[in-house]
């Protein structure tokens, strides 16, 4: 059974996760900074010690990235390429810049743009992190990077990832970006049937 490597779980596990992990045939391991959530390995994107040499399949990542800082982002993403089997893919999510500063743009900072479970988000929360957890004392909520398509699969490509395909959903309720990378080179349809399985409908 292949595994993927869940990180950055918080409280979630494979349901919240893409329809392409959330089936029987995919094994999940949680990994998170955070003891609390009872993740299956306690570990920091950038410190993966604890995860053997090419061990997993796959590695999941929704909204993790932009709490390093952007020097740790080249540090994280070659962990991740140890970890991943050769033929191994990433998919990740995370907030667009482009998008969210657009609302900046139009003076829409603190305005609610869309509300989620935790409550109405506005633009200051997608590039600074979500005030309300801080406040509670959560701080590992704090962002410390971003990217727009174009940085994300740049960054990709130039950290070792030999395959890129991404999407910006830059409108309400989502004003995210998603990527799948892939270890190995592989054919635009192989790529495009990774992208169709794991990013939203």
């Amino acid at each position: 059974m292949p595994t993927f490597l869940h990180i950055g779980c918080g409280p979630k596990r494979k349901g919240q996760t893409t329809r392409g992990f959330n089936t029987p045939a995919w094994n999940e391991i949680r990994l998170d900074i955070d003891a609390s959530v009872a993740p299956d390995v306690i570990g920091t994107m950038t410190d993966l010690s604890a995860v053997a040499d090419t061990s997993v399949d796959a590695i999941f990542s929704s909204h993790n990235i932009e709490h390093l800082y952007p020097h740790e982002v080249p540090v994280a993403f070659r962990e991740f390429l140890r970890v991943l089997r050769p033929d191994g893919f990433f998919v990740l999510t995370c907030p667009d810049l482009k998008s969210v500063c657009a609302l900046v743009a139009d003076d829409k900072l603190t305005e609610a743009a869309y509300t989620a479970p935790a409550g109405p988000i506005a633009p200051i929360d997608m590039l600074y992190g979500h005030r309300p957890a801080m406040e509670r004392g959560n701080l590992f909520m704090a962002h410390r990077c971003g990217f727009t398509q174009k940085v994300l699969d740049a960054t990709l490509r130039a950290c070792g990832f030999r395959t890129v395909a991404s999407l910006a959903r830059g409108r309400a309720p989502f004003f995210d970006l998603w990527a799948v990378a892939s270890k190995s080179v592989r054919t635009e349809d192989e790529i495009r049937a990774l992208a169709r399985g794991h990013f939203p409908e």
